[in-house]
């Protein structure tokens, strides 16, 4: 298919064509509407979780000495709910909603199985938070919830596999938009990450505790080969889907080039699974399997940066949509924040870089401008993209409104990053410091105490990007409900008001 026809796909000749074909290709939507809403529901409390860890980091005190409300509990509630509720429901109905109308296909098993797979995903979500606050999980990096869960979360997964290959195989249109291959490469690598890394042996078969079949540095180099690739699929490939589709769509430009497009997604896929030795510099992993993630990290950078660039030229032509458009603010300042990242990230995996960034909070600093930069403003770009879509308005409430919250949110997210960055390359270079006898020069406790600042700027930060996503809840029932806010147009000279 000629690349022309790709683009005419991407800029809403499906849609159209649909509209004018029989009810019978009606789209199913009414899920979708939910996983939105179920995004920015589990997205403020994620975030309300997260901040409230990171002031007790700062004041540990807050952890209030009950067993429910430690930092060992909230900080697995936190790190999944952030990632599996907010961002899993914006892949999964993000994802729901691109299929259906770059293949002119209503989905496969119609609403009812876009309903199971709402509910079905909520319910994991449940009982997952349920399961980390009560104890029962299985430790680890990316804390696990027990063996049940993680069966029905397979189901689910199933289901949603199925639904999605199964719109793609009736599609209607003869072309696969890139898009989805990068929401299919997400959907079928994060179910094998999820079966391997989760082989476990109950302890009884109405009992909540299992044991891993791993142990050692077999479990460790599992863990992080399901660690990195839960960031490398779930939180940049499928993420990668939104891009490709909502930007395009918002700045009614074609893709800058879809061949790029398509060496993104195939240099990605192929080197991503190899990178998560990197986690494991100076342990008990063998020398060679460290080595081999540093050099694939290191090879990442490369397509990272041409799918940045994808991005961000797509809207050659309609530059001045980021004076006027702040939705485009959000997805291209998410872009800029991928690239950012992707390239700390192989940076950070040189041994010689690692030595100092490793267990420091450079670590946290880094791993936030990707999940805030990129994931959350790439999710809060498309959401505001789909909310009128959806409940057919107009228009968004307040773009004025959209644009606060882009603001507070970005000064949020450079306050966070930027007092990690410090903080932890000072700790790093405490650790490491020694007097003329070769004697430490610093008590861990005294790192510990010089980090204090840092931590109440980063949870500061934290707040502000807190405000943001209220103000955007705002926004959205105001949209849902069918108000306008009549505004001066963005962007306007000063001169010319």
């Amino acid at each position: 298919m000629s690349q022309a026809a790709a683009v005419s796909v991407d800029q809403g000749s499906a849609e159209r064509a649909a509209r004018g074909r029989s009810d019978s290709l009606a789209y199913v939507d009414g899920p979708i509407r939910l996983f939105v809403l179920a995004a920015l529901m589990w997205g403020i409390v994620g975030f309300l979780a997260g901040d409230f860890i990171a002031w007790q980091l700062a004041y540990p005190v807050l952890n209030l000495d009950l067993p429910w409300t430690t930092f060992g509990r909230l900080r697995p509630v936190h790190t999944s709910a952030v990632i599996f509720a907010f961002g899993g429901n914006v892949l999964l109905g993000t994802s729901l909603f691109v299929v259906q109308r770059t293949c002119r296909a209503s989905l496969y098993g119609g609403a009812g199985m876009g309903w199971f797979l709402f509910w079905g995903y909520q319910l994991f979500i449940v009982f997952a938070a349920v399961s980390y606050v009560l104890g029962y999980t299985q430790g680890r990096e990316y804390a696990e919830p027990e063996w049940w869960i993680d069966l029905w979360l397979t189901v689910v997964w199933v289901a949603y596999l199925t639904a999605f290959v199964g719109t793609l195989v009736k599609r209607r249109e003869p072309h696969i938009y890139v898009a989805n291959w990068f929401y299919l490469a997400f959907i079928v690598t994060i179910a094998l990450l999820h079966l391997g890394n989760n082989m476990a042996v109950p302890v009884s078969f109405l009992g909540m505790k299992s044991y891993s079949l791993l142990s050692g540095v077999q479990d460790a180099m599992t863990q992080w080969w399901y660690g990195h690739n839960a960031v490398g699929f779930f939180l940049t490939a499928g993420f990668l889907g939104l891009m490709y589709y909502f930007i395009p769509k918002r700045a009614e430009r074609p893709v800058y080039s879809y061949r790029l497009s398509i060496v993104h997604f195939w240099a990605l896929i192929f080197l991503y699974i190899w990178a998560g030795p990197h986690h494991l510099h100076y342990t008990a992993l063998p020398d060679w399997a460290q080595t081999l993630g540093m050099v694939f990290s290191i090879m990442l950078w490369m397509p990272s940066w041409g799918g940045m660039i994808n991005g961000i030229m797509t809207l050659s032509g309609a530059w001045e949509k980021l004076r006027t458009d702040p939705v485009i603010r959000f997805l291209v300042t998410a872009v800029a924040f991928y690239g950012m990242s992707t390239f700390e990230g192989p940076m950070m995996s040189i041994k010689a870089v690692n030595s100092l960034s490793h267990y420091t909070d450079w670590t946290v600093g880094h791993v936030h401008s990707g999940a805030l930069g990129w994931v959350a403003f790439v999710s809060f770009g498309a959401l505001y993209y789909l909310v009128p879509v959806l409940w057919r308005r107009r228009q968004l409430y307040s773009l004025r409104l959209v644009d606060y919250h882009f603001w507070i949110a970005t000064i949020g997210i450079v306050l966070y990053i930027t007092s990690m960055w410090i903080s932890g390359i000072m700790q790093g270079l405490m650790w490491r410091d020694t007097d003329q006898f070769g004697f430490l020069q610093y008590a861990f406790i005294e790192t510990v105490e010089a980090m204090h600042p840092y931590y109440v700027i980063r949870a500061t930060g934290g707040l502000l990007f807190i405000i943001g996503a209220l103000i955007m809840a705002y926004n959205v029932w105001r949209t849902i409900k069918g108000d306008v806010r009549y505004e001066a147009p963005m962007g306007e000279p000063a001169l010319a008001r």
